[in-house]
């Protein structure tokens, strides 16, 4: 049987699908549930963040970025695997953007 028919997945198409395995609700909700509190308010004030960036995350609108994923390990004493696999993180690696290590300019520290 030949492949010749089957067409390659877009990069659009790849980024649908792990766009489906990702929910971050699970995660959050997991720990809500390991720490004995009552809700994303009361996370926020555990993770030490704000609750907007709960929210956010909830609603999709921002990721689950490095630094909180490492406070979510430090609060929780899950391992840095078992958290992102309740997120649906499969990836063998986690990067990290350039920007995020990249030093500040002058003028952006005057701001």
């Amino acid at each position: 049987m030949t492949t010749r028919g089957k067409k390659k997945a877009s990069k659009k198409e790849d980024d649908n699908l792990e766009q489906r395995q990702y929910d971050p609700n699970h995660l959050l909700d997991t720990l809500i549930q390991k720490l004995g509190i009552k809700n994303d308010a009361a996370l926020s004030r555990a993770l030490e963040v704000a609750p907007p960036v709960i929210s956010k995350i909830r609603h999709n609108r921002l990721p689950v970025g490095a630094s909180l994923l490492i406070r979510m390990h430090e609060v929780s004493e899950m391992s840095i695997r078992e958290l992102r696999q309740l997120m649906g993180d499969r990836r063998a690696k986690f990067r990290i953007s350039d920007k995020q290590f990249k030093p500040k300019s002058p003028a952006e520290e005057k701001k």
